[in-house]
């Protein structure tokens, strides 16, 4: 019931519904040959993809800040980490990330596609969706931006910040043993926003080459299926 295992439990059952929202439909298809899906099925996948995408890199900075309380003010964590602030700031998360995921949506039904529909993808992603469509995607791209930033500069800033602070704080710690301790409660965490951002800056941020779309394919791979699957690995080892 602590608020670091409370947080952790959340971010496993994200994590748990992030790849159900591509994986069993990638098996299915592999084992009958089948490489379709209708239209209402593909808005409904990029939905939730997107929602628990979002999700995830919201929880991952509530998990920074509980470990900057946890580090730099352990007198005052059981009153600043209190139930009801955790429930707040899952909350909270929950709402952002399902603003994110329905704004895209939304703004995605919108569009037209009256070319040939074949997505590059082994999922109905973002991104391949926009290329296809015929109509103009400019509102589409805007929101893309201003989300997009926040989820991939702002949300990793703001980590950042908490973990200068955190290592600040772990300097001025006396002992060797004490530092182990203090950095081994953020190993976990930092291990996991690590294998997260650097496999979705190479989807978003990497320049666009001939082979780009198999090189988008693997990267996704990577966010969608390897990170969900590893992440339990990372705690339950380190726990």
């Amino acid at each position: 019931h602590s608020p670091m295992y409370f947080l952790l439990a959340n971010f496993s059952l994200t994590d748990l519904c992030l790849s159900s929202t591509t994986v069993p439909r990638m098996l299915v298809n592999i084992q009958v040959h089948r490489k379709t899906i209708t239209y209402a099925g593909c808005l409904s996948q990029i939905h939730f993809f997107l929602w628990f995408i979002g999700l995830d890199v919201f929880l991952l900075a509530v998990m920074a800040y509980d470990r900057l309380v946890a580090i730099c003010y352990p007198l005052h964590y059981t009153l600043v980490m209190s139930s009801r602030r955790c429930f707040l700031l899952v909350g909270m998360a929950l709402l952002l990330a399902q603003s994110y995921s329905l704004t895209h949506t939304v703004l995605l039904a919108q569009l037209s596609f009256c070319s040939d529909n074949i997505i590059p993808h082994f999922f109905c992603e973002l991104l391949p969706l926009l290329k296809l469509s015929c109509s103009n995607t400019y509102a589409n791209q805007c929101v893309l931006t201003y989300w997009g930033g926040a989820l991939t500069i702002l949300i990793p800033l703001l980590i950042i910040i908490s973990y200068v602070r955190i290592v600040a704080a772990i300097v001025k710690v006396p002992s060797a043993s004490g530092k182990w301790k203090a950095f081994s409660t953020c190993g976990s965490h930092l291990s996991a926003v690590c294998l997260f951002y650097v496999s979705a800056i190479g989807v978003y941020f990497v320049p666009s080459t001939a082979d780009s779309a198999s090189k988008n394919r693997m990267a996704a791979v990577m966010y969608a299926v390897v990170t969900p699957m590893l992440n339990p690995f990372i705690y339950s080892l380190r726990n």
